[in-house]
């Protein structure tokens, strides 16, 4: 075991862990945040994703010891009051069924809309693809993805 500092959501937490733990175990089971959830465990459904210094990583597989010293954000940090585009797109269009992955999702369309502002169908089912939700709702994530890509360009055009 070992102290190693993480910044989760802009707050510095000291983790007195195994540098090998799975930062999804740090985050949910000592930090005590729920919101990013467990899947499969092997970095194959991307329920478990966050930001690690702006990237969409799996947190099922990325070790503390990585993200020591690094900026990590989960979907309880995306925004104050889930007023990021892609949260309000969610809601908006109403996209989960069960909501399950859906915290991974709207991380993972985060970073990309962050790439690529004005994605294509096939871009978002390129930059979503390692996403899996069960409940099949794969028309309502491009739907919602593109809505938030409207919303963020009338953001920028009204900062400009």
């Amino acid at each position: 075991m070992s102290s190693i500092i993480i910044t989760i959501n802009g707050k510095d937490h000291s983790l007195d862990v195994d540098p090998q733990m799975p930062l999804l175990w740090a985050i949910r089971d000592v930090v005590g945040l729920k919101g990013t959830k467990y899947g499969c465990g092997v970095a194959q459904c991307g329920a478990c994703t966050v930001h690690l210094n702006g990237e969409a990583v799996r947190s099922c597989v990325t070790k503390v010891s990585r993200a020591a010293g690094q900026k990590v954000v989960t979907i309880e940090g995306l925004s104050k009051n889930n007023d990021h585009p892609v949260q309000r797109a969610w809601q908006e269009i109403d996209v989960p069924q069960c909501g399950y992955c859906h915290s991974g999702q709207i991380m993972s369309a985060a970073v990309l809309l962050r790439d690529n502002p004005n994605p294509t169908d096939a871009d978002i089912d390129a930059g979503m693809a390692g996403n899996i939700c069960r409940c099949g709702s794969y028309l309502r994530v491009r739907k919602a993805i593109h809505l938030a890509a409207g919303m963020e360009r009338k953001v920028s055009s009204r900062n400009e």
